[in-house]
Order: structure tokens, then C-alpha cells, then sequence
């Protein structure tokens, strides 16, 4: 019982203070309360996921499970980060040391710019995550491939509205048809996104009934199905 009840009244009563608050102003406060508990146990719940990850590649590593050459690399750039970001700020606050501790001339304590966290950031992360949105590019290519095949009428529309979008925001467009880009702009600014507006108010009404059967107690998947 108290796995499912107890959460089930929690998830009612904050849903419904959220709720509240707009049609009543004295219940700000609450609210405000509520949010502030929200931010902590995110942050708790961070720690945990964090320490989760690790206990996973820890027994991929001790096992040598398949591919548990890059559970060493997740943790050692892990470790590495936590201590850069982390531990040696605390450990300068703690014991009030105001001295820089510096290694080829930057910083090693601290996310802010110019220190060695911010160094492997920005040049080992972000270059290797463009490198998987490089590769994403690929599938999403050839998915937009296999999509194009015209078979039907919808099919047939979809392909092309693609190609002369495509065609109107290149220069050679221009140079095929000068009306080119402003069919393009068209597109994209009249029937695209009358679309889009749509799928928003379809999600946004979905996410509106989503949210007050989970507040009346309806909706309880939540908590691991009946």
C-alpha cells in the first residue's frame, strides 16, 4: 500500500497546490515552497542516476563484460570532471585556501573559464558530441529517403514540398527559378507551420488531460501499472 498510495496522494496534493496557485494568490507561497523542494530532490535524484551509471560500468569493468574498455573511459573522464568541477572547490572552501592552484598555466579548481574543466569541455565534449550529431545526419537521411518513395498522394506532396524547400534555401535556386525562395518561404511559413501549430495544440490538450488525470488520481502508470 504504501508503495502506490503514498505517492499517488503525493503527486494529487502538489498537482493540485500548482494548480491553485493561479486562481488563488495566497497559495504563492505554498507553491513557491513546493517548487523549491522539486529543485532539491532533482538534484538528488541526479546524484543518484550519477551514481547508478557508475555502479553499472564499475561491475561492466570488474567483469570485463563485452565493450568494457569504454566503461573505463566513461569513468575516468567522470572521476576526472567530478574532481576538476567538484571536489577541489569544496576542498578550497572547506579549508578557506584563496591561493590558485594552477597547472600549465590554468586553473585547476572550478568551472569557470580558463580552467582545466572548462578546457576538456570544450575541447574533447563538445567536439565529440557534434561528431554524433554528424553521424545522426546520416540516418536522418536516409530515413528522409525511404520517405520520399511516392507511392501515394500524401507521399507525393511530402516529396515535393522537400525538394523545393531544399531547392529555395540554396543560392542555385534562385539562379533555376527567381520565385524559387519565396515558394519555399511560402512553405514553410504558411502550410508548414499551420501544421505545426496544430500538432502543439494537439499535444499541448494531451498533455493538459494527461495532467489532470494524474491529479484526480486517474492516471496511475505512473507508479507501475495496476
Amino acid at each position: 500500500m504504501l508503495k502506490r498510495e503514498v505517492p499517488l496522494l503525493i503527486t494529487i496534493l502538489v498537482g493540485w497546490f500548482m494548480v491553485i496557485e493561479y486562481f488563488f494568490p495566497g497559495a504563492e507561497k505554498w507553491s513557491s515552497e513546493l517548487q523549491n523542494w522539486a529543485i532539491i530532490m532533482t538534484a538528488l535524484a541526479s546524484v543518484l542516476g550519477v551514481a547508478n551509471v557508475a555502479r553499472i560500468n564499475m561491475l561492466k569493468i570488474s567483469r570485463k563484460q563485452k565493450d568494457w574498455g569504454y566503461s573505463v573511459v566513461l569513468m575516468a573522464g567522470m572521476i576526472l570532471m567530478v574532481v576538476l568541477g567538484t571536489l577541489f572547490p569544496m576542498i578550497k572552501s572547506i579549508f578557506g585556501i584563496e591561493s590558485s592552484w594552477t597547472l600549465a598555466g590554468m586553473e585547476l579548481s572550478g568551472v569557470t573559464s580558463g580552467t582545466w574543466f572548462t578546457q576538456f569541455y570544450d575541447s574533447m565534449f563538445v567536439p565529440m558530441q557534434g561528431t554524433m550529431f554528424a553521424l545522426l545526419a546520416f540516418y536522418i537521411a536516409s530515413a528522409a529517403f525511404r520517405s520520399f518513395r511516392i507511392r501515394s498522394v500524401d507521399a507525393t506532396l511530402l516529396a515535393v514540398a522537400a525538394i523545393i524547400v531544399m531547392i529555395g534555401r540554396v543560392p542555385i535556386g534562385d539562379v533555376m527559378w527567381s520565385g524559387m525562395s519565396g515558394l519555399s518561404d511560402w512553405i514553410m511559413n504558411v502550410p508548414n507551420l499551420a501544421a505545426k501549430r496544430a500538432i502543439l495544440i494537439g499535444a499541448a490538450l494531451g498533455a493538459i488531460s494527461t495532467g489532470l488525470k494524474v491529479i484526480m488520481g486517474i492516471e496511475r502508470n505512473f507508479l507501475g501499472g495496476d
